[in-house]
């Protein structure tokens, strides 16, 4: 799984294989600039989230980037960095 790269099909992925999607949610729409919260997304789940960026990525994200991130953009845009970070 790892990449250069993390996209939003990488994203909607493990959001369903972590927690689903809650009735009525289409992770199809454009939902890069949605709240997490508004997703059916909430802590629990975004642990998860990001417990399987980690691994499948083979990165750390500090504790603070699933706070700071509320958004699929916001999130991706954070494990960008770090895969950036990573490979300079």
């Amino acid at each position: 799984m790892s990449g250069s790269v993390f996209t939003l099909d990488d994203l909607r992925r493990i959001l369903l294989e972590s927690a689903g999607a809650e009735e009525g949610t289409d992770l199809g729409d454009d939902i890069l600039d949605k709240k997490f919260g508004d997703l059916g997304y909430e802590s629990l789940a975004l642990l998860e989230t990001g417990g399987r960026i980690e691994r499948g990525w083979n990165i750390t994200l500090d504790d603070s980037v699933l706070d700071d991130s509320t958004t699929p953009r916001a999130l991706i845009e954070a494990v960008n960095a770090h895969l950036a970070a990573q490979a300079a």
